[in-house]
């Protein structure tokens, strides 16, 4: 079984796309799968989030421990949603407390474009996760966080189907190995 921090992929976003990750509803579920070694890691990463525009952002090494700390916590509190566990106590204490702090605020440019207000920090990044994360776990969709389907996947979505039945992460992935699969094991069986 792959570690925690490979099993949340993103995918996009919550409402629209498919998702993967609670983190992912930013666009920032890579965070979950690479493992920044320093603060120009983490911004680096940051670069290829879908948050618009790309904040620019100054990230201490504390920033990228605190980062590793509530992915960590998301992970946990996300699988144990998943199977109908009690959320681990110590785990949502992280998230609340890092969901309480300043997040990203938008501001708009006197040309009419989005930007960030103030110096964006990496503390103002994680709050704006955290507090994505609150809202998706008690949001409309929470009942649609799952686990893959496949046997050999282990990654987190949310199941944003308009029926609510989808199985699988990726169709693209999961799901065509899936029907592959099954087509085999069919033909086989015929002949």
């Amino acid at each position: 079984m792959r570690s925690g921090h490979q099993l949340l992929r993103t995918a996009g976003l919550a409402v629209d796309v498919q998702v993967r990750t609670v983190l992912a509803r930013l666009g920032l579920g890579y965070l979950l799968e690479e493992q920044p070694s320093a603060a120009a890691d983490t911004a680096g990463l940051i670069e290829r989030s879908r948050l618009t525009p790309t904040p620019a952002l100054e990230i201490s090494q504390d920033e990228v421990t605190d980062a590793r700390r509530l992915r960590d916590a998301l992970f946990r509190v996300v699988l144990a949603h998943t199977r109908g566990e009690p959320h681990p106590p110590g785990d949502l204490e992280v998230i609340n407390e890092t969901a309480a702090r300043p997040a990203l605020a938008p501001a708009i440019t006197p040309a009419g474009q989005r930007q960030w207000a103030g110096t964006p920090s990496g503390t103002h990044l994680l709050a704006t996760v955290a507090r994505d994360a609150v809202e998706l776990l008690t949001g409309p969709f929470a009942h649609r966080i799952r686990t893959c389907a496949a046997e050999d996947c282990h990654l987190l979505y949310v199941d944003t189907s308009r029926p609510g039945r989808r199985r699988w992460c990726s169709m693209e992935h999961c799901g065509n190995r899936h029907k592959v699969r099954a087509l085999r094991a069919r033909h086989s069986e015929e002949g």
